[in-house]
């Protein structure tokens, strides 16, 4: 952003009033229908990060969801570490929304909790898929970083 551009304030307002609708509507909706989300336990809480965490890096930074990245930045959309447009609107702060796994994990994280008090068998699915998908990740990442760890070890060894 240049030195004499303002941030899109109006549209980031915009933004949050849609985010705090959501969950209001999510709400009243949930109350409507008698959900009570005092049912919820820890696992749904460590379940319900998980899935946040793997949604998150996904609508921020796979390929797979280059497509709804690609109005909001700068060139094209590739695996991520993409940078949102400048134009001083909505669609820049769009961009900055779904290029940042933390910004856009609030989001997930609010609608991955609204499903599971509104429609619970859905956002149940839902959320524990991703939460294992989430999983997958660590355990992928753990295991890579041992067997990395135990080739340098076997190097050091043979030396």
């Amino acid at each position: 952003m240049g030195p004499e551009q303002q941030p899109p304030y109006g549209a980031y307002v915009a933004i949050m009033a849609v985010f705090c609708g959501g969950l209001a509507t999510a709400g009243a909706l949930a109350r409507a229908l008698g959900r009570n989300p005092y049912e919820h336990t820890t696992l749904d809480l460590v379940t319900l990060a998980l899935a946040t965490y793997k949604a998150a890096r996904t609508l921020s930074s796979d390929e797979v969801t280059s497509f709804l990245r690609e109005p909001f930045v700068e060139g094209h959309a590739h695996e991520g570490k993409e940078n949102p447009l400048e134009s001083g609107g909505m669609r820049q702060a769009i961009g900055e929304l779904v290029t940042c796994s933390r910004c856009v994990g609030t989001w997930v994280a609010a609608a991955l909790g609204a499903t599971q008090i509104v429609a619970p068998r859905f956002g149940r699915l839902l959320t524990w898929t991703l939460g294992a998908a989430g999983m997958n990740d660590f355990l992928q990442a753990g295991f890579a970083a041992l067997a990395n760890k135990s080739n340098e070890l076997d190097a050091r060894a043979g030396q």
